[in-house]
């Protein structure tokens, strides 16, 4: 076992490059994969455990309390699949003064079969009078013994708060005991009863979908008016650590393959140019299975260096991604579990080892005799006839013995050509996702307008709600015509916010009312189209999600206590408010919400408005309306974008150089199997320069075919992961986000592969230009 050791740190030691190369393609496969896991485990398991905990509801369902009794929805317990349930409970939706709509649940205490809530502070409510709230809300703060009133129901009720707690599946903004809901609606009965139900089977859309058609059987018909799946929750509260994973696991699999590639190449270029070394081992008494074991453990050495370093790198970077998911449902700060580390781990040392020992498989079936008496000159016949095509060739004679060195070695040249096809795929994902995510800023910004009035903050509303101070009628009309008087003004529109519960979302939903056409104002419709008159109104993909519908149905949207019917005609990419914003034409409110009038106006001027002149002249209009006018764009950024790029930006530097190495291990073999020839051309008047030139000539070809096979392997990953990582945020990307490669840019990626090769190709060229031709004529 000493000799075996031996040989091994010496084929190690011998051969530095092709060792480095082993150790920083590993580095870079089990960094990612860690990443990948680590996220990915993480995304869900502060859900997933809290879930468990508290016994989550898998369906929370909302009954129209004019349509069923309590009696006939307990009866739902027992409809087909369902294991638990807990309720009926009855609930209503208040607006306190100066904050937005609740969505309150009555419920005697916290426990029970389903939906198990957990206390953070204070206490559970006890009498009439009192109310607990949801920790996770969105609203303003509210600490224990403040009191919020009710001024908008009858005799204006006020409850103190005595405690707030956490649902894991989301199930209320707060909760008071069952008596307290009549006090909590105009008609003094509750407006509909809540039930909480666990199945069977929910792991799946399609097994929670069958689960609620069964529920909805068990009820009185008509009586089910919504109902929110536990995979629309999990997906809304995991979705930040999940948007890294997709891409995570591209590079990821790029890494490994890669890795396996330029260790398949190093292993079997080790053996070609190590024959006669093989035939002196097995003279000395080593059997082939000893062979290719030596074989295998100089690959497998600096792979588990690289996967060592590989593994704490990846928890590194992991680090600062899974502290955003720390403190989620009382859980403490994460880690990457040990059981991804030894997944990772031994998966790559497996794939290493699989691969090394097909390319050492070779030295050990090599007869004694055989090794020691095969040269490492190539068979004369190899690549004859490319040498004569490429001795024709016009141009420089150290060119076209360049071009033709890859017809000797075509294996060899194979692996350097699939070493660039990954290199540049990386390349090209890298650069598409970075242009798609600048995409994504520039949808989600809805700032096409050239300029921006706004009414000054002592005249917008201070909080949004029954009371707020708006914008009077007057002042919005105007506005409207100081705008229009304007030389240059070409388009306007106004806009107004407010807020409104909607039928099977639990939280409040921020509505966004437009007076007149804002199809031009920078909104990307994914499907669908852009609202046209009252009553239709347009919404994200997670609104879609969580209420249940789609494009096409029809929500009701309850504003000042009043219900207001919309139609969803179209589904636009938004992620203002998580995505779960409805936007809306301001005459469908105006019955609920008559005092509602825009406090912005959005200017689009015609060509060739100076929009500095234009804004000094309309501000001197409006300054008396209390309104200011601006030409400066609002442009938000978005940290997790600046975290993909900078990480993408990183792990494709890592790949490129991995491919980089590969193609340096290859021209390194070639040089040295080649030295004698080199010194035959040094002794007939090859100066240095043509031996740099007849280096880096051998590697184009390589680098211009792995050039075009890699661009559009790269365009096939961005086609799949970008999807994916809308997936992962709850989104659905639009066109104008995937399609960003143009014809130029494409050649030029694709030519990025003969830079590729290239600079693989250097450290090995200025070798042979400074090797002396002595040297380089005695070298066996």
């Amino acid at each position: 076992m000493s000799a075996l050791l031996r040989v091994v740190r010496s084929g190690m030691t011998r051969r530095r490059t092709q060792t480095l190369v082993i150790t920083l393609a590993t580095l870079l496969a089990v960094t990612a994969s860690v990443l990948a896991g680590a996220l990915l485990a993480a995304s869900r398991a502060p859900f997933d455990q809290a879930f468990a905990r508290q016994r989550g509801a898998q369906l929370a369902a909302q009954f129209d309390a004019r349509r069923a009794t309590t009696a006939q929805l307990a009866a739902s317990a027992h409809a087909p699949g369902v294991t638990d349930s807990s309720g009926p409970f009855p609930t209503a939706t208040a607006t306190p003064d100066h904050a937005g709509a609740l969505s309150v649940v009555g419920r005697a205490h916290p426990g029970g079969a389903v939906d198990r809530v957990t206390l953070t502070e204070g206490r559970w409510p006890r009498r009439t009078g009192e109310i607990v709230l949801a920790a996770d809300s969105d609203g303003p703060p509210v600490h224990l013994g403040e009191t919020l009133e009710f001024p908008g129901l009858p005799g204006g009720p006020a409850l103190t708060v005595v405690g707030t707690a956490r649902s894991v599946s989301r199930t209320a903004d707060a909760w008071v005991v069952p008596a307290q809901i009549p006090a909590l609606t105009g008609s003094g009965r509750p407006a509909g009863y809540q039930m909480l139900y666990r199945f069977a089977h929910a792991a799946t859309g399609a097994q929670v979908a069958k689960d609620r058609a069964a529920v909805a059987a068990a009820a009185p018909k008509g009586a089910l008016t919504s109902a929110r799946s536990w995979l629309a929750t999990r997906q809304f509260a995991t979705r930040d650590t999940a948007l890294y994973v997709p891409f995570l696991v591209a590079f990821g699999v790029l890494g490994l393959v890669l890795s396996a590639l330029v260790v398949g190449n190093v292993v079997a270029g080790a053996v070609g140019t190590g024959l006669r070394r093989i035939g002196v081992l097995k003279a000395v008494g080593c059997t082939p299975g000893q062979v290719v074991r030596a074989y295998v453990a100089q690959a497998l050495g600096p792979a588990a260096i690289g996967t060592g370093l590989g593994v704490a790198g990846g928890q590194a970077v992991a680090a600062p991604l899974l502290a955003d998911t720390a403190a989620v449902y009382g859980s403490v700060g994460l880690g990457v579990s040990a059981g991804v580390d030894l997944a990772v781990a031994g998966g790559v040392l497996g794939v290493v080892a699989g691969t090394a020992w097909v390319s050492a498989w070779r030295a050990g079936r090599l007869r004694t005799v055989d090794a020691l008496a095969v040269g490492r000159t190539p068979a004369p016949g190899r690549g004859r006839v490319a040498a004569r095509l490429a001795a024709r060739l016009p141009g420089p004679r150290a060119v076209g013995l360049g071009l033709a060195r890859p017809f000797h070695r075509p294996a060899r040249a194979a692996s350097m050509v699939a070493a660039v096809v990954f290199g540049t795929a990386a390349v090209t994902f890298a650069v598409g996702m970075a242009a798609s995510l600048g995409e994504v800023i520039t949808a989600k910004n809805h700032n096409a307008a050239d300029v921006t009035v706004s009414a000054e903050r002592t005249q917008r509303p201070v909080p949004v709600g029954p009371g707020a101070q708006q914008v009077t009628a007057a002042q919005a009309t105007a506005v409207q015509a100081a705008i229009a008087a304007q030389p240059g003004t070409r388009d306007q529109y106004g806009s107004a916010e407010t807020e409104a519960k909607v039928t099977g979302v639990t939280e409040r939903v921020p509505v966004i009312a437009y007076d007149g056409d804002a199809s031009w104002g920078g909104f990307v419709m994914v499907s669908g189209r852009w609202i046209r008159a009252a009553g239709e109104a347009v919404v994200a993909t997670p609104f879609l999600t969580a209420s249940g519908a789609r494009v096409g149905d029809t929500v009701t949207l309850t504003v000042n206590g009043s219900p207001v019917r919309t139609r969803i005609v179209g589904e636009v990419f938004d992620v203002g408010e998580q995505g779960m914003r409805l936007f809306t034409d301001l005459a469908s409110l105006r019955t609920a919400d008559p005092d509602l009038h825009p406090t912005d106006r959005a200017v689009r001027l015609a060509p060739g408005t100076d929009p500095k002149a234009y804004v000094h002249r309309l501000d001197a209009a409006l300054k008396s309306l209390g309104f200011t006018a601006t030409a400066a764009k609002s442009v938000n950024g978005s940290d997790s974008v600046v975290a993909l790029d900078t990480l993408a930006a990183a792990l494709t530097l890592i790949l490129v150089a991995v491919a980089g190495l590969g193609v340096l291990g290859g021209v390194v073999l070639d040089t040295h199997e080649r030295i004698r020839d080199l010194g035959i051309h040094k002794a007939l008047g090859m100066t240095p320069r043509q031996t740099v030139t007849l280096v880096i000539a051998s590697v184009v070809l390589p680098g211009l075919a792995g050039g075009a096979l890699g661009v559009p392997l790269g365009l096939v990953v961005h086609r799949t992961v970008m999807p994916a990582m809308g997936d992962s945020a709850g989104l659905r990307l639009p066109d104008v986000v995937l399609d960003v490669y143009r014809t130029p840019e494409l050649l030029l990626l694709a030519l990025g592969g003969t830079a590729i090769a290239v600079l693989g190709a250097l450290l090995p060229a200025g070798w042979a230009a400074r090797v002396r031709t002595a040297k380089a004529l005695r070298t066996e």
